[in-house]
């Protein structure tokens, strides 16, 4: 006989923890809560799967046959057998099967399409560092924006500066770049990347410690500037558009706690500036 495919909806987290507060319903409410941390946990690391987060030796035999499914395929395997960003297909692999959960999203004209991602965020960190360190940046960049909206943050933050010379990156990121005005500033500025969109950067610099520079270079315009500084102040990156008077473009992509804004790292963004190109006061 034939087999049929059935798709079922794996259970959201609040769905999960009245099921984990029904089955420690006699109990005291601290176990009640340490049982719901513990699933939860085990939903981090193999997902919404109800037969593997009930119970930890379960959880742990397909975390370990996850892991092996990962470690065993390169990364063509892994792109083309999980299909990640791509809409739902009746993909019958076994790494399909171990690593992929299907969502609903929504896009232009409120249209709702299936799409393939990562089934938990442990597995998401596992699957993304191996095709990241045997991919090339420039594809890897391409696979990401198959699923931006679903991007775990620390691999935004690690490619994202670098992601500005895709010239696709840049025509998908475009209409939802936000400027970070200070408080008491009622009218944001205008974008540059919006205002100049027919425009793009030429090359990326890798700016070391100021320390270790010889001279200070001239500005190049439409250069991205990405300093290879610890706590560099403010900012992951730069660049310099050709205006009158000139505008320097900051561009923070680490997470909002990575920067604090005050008139000491002003001070000292300034003098880094100085340090690296000539003419600058």
């Amino acid at each position: 006989m034939d087999a049929t495919a059935i798709v079922t909806n794996c259970p959201e987290g609040n769905d999960v923890r009245a099921m984990c507060i029904w089955m420690k319903r006699n109990r005291p409410l601290q176990e009640q809560a340490e049982y719901w941390k513990e699933v939860r946990g085990r939903i981090n690391n193999v997902g919404p799967i109800l037969r593997s987060i009930f119970s930890k030796q379960a959880c742990d035999d397909r975390i370990k046959a996850c892991h092996q499914a990962v470690d065993g395929s390169t990364a063509s395997e892994l792109e083309r057998n999980l299909c990640i960003g791509c809409c739902y297909s009746s993909n019958d692999s076994d790494l399909s099967r171990k690593l992929v959960k299907v969502v609903r999203v929504r896009r232009g004209n409120s249209i709702e399409l299936p799409l393939n991602v990562l089934i938990s965020p442990h597995l998401e960190r596992e699957t993304l560092s191996r095709l990241e360190s045997e991919m090339k940046q420039s594809d890897f960049i391409l696979l990401l924006l198959r699923f931006w909206d679903y991007v775990p943050p620390y691999i935004i933050e690690k490619c994202a500066v670098s992601a500005f010379l895709n010239e696709d990156f840049l025509r998908a990121i475009r209409v939802k770049i936000k400027e970070l005005r200070p408080p008491g500033r009622r009218e944001p500025h205008s974008c540059a990347l919006k205002e100049h969109s027919d425009t793009s950067f030429t090359r990326k610099e890798v700016l070391p410690p100021p320390e270790r520079l010889s001279n200070p270079v001239a500005v190049d315009h439409w250069v991205l500037y990405e300093p290879k500084v610890q706590n560099f102040p403010l900012v992951d990156g730069f660049f310099f558009v050709d205006s009158n008077p000139m505008t320097l473009v900051g561009l923070r992509t680490n997470t909002a706690g990575g920067h604090h804004t005050t008139t000491s790292t002003v001070r000292q963004f300034t003098e880094c500036l100085t340090a690296y190109f000539n003419g600058w006061e």
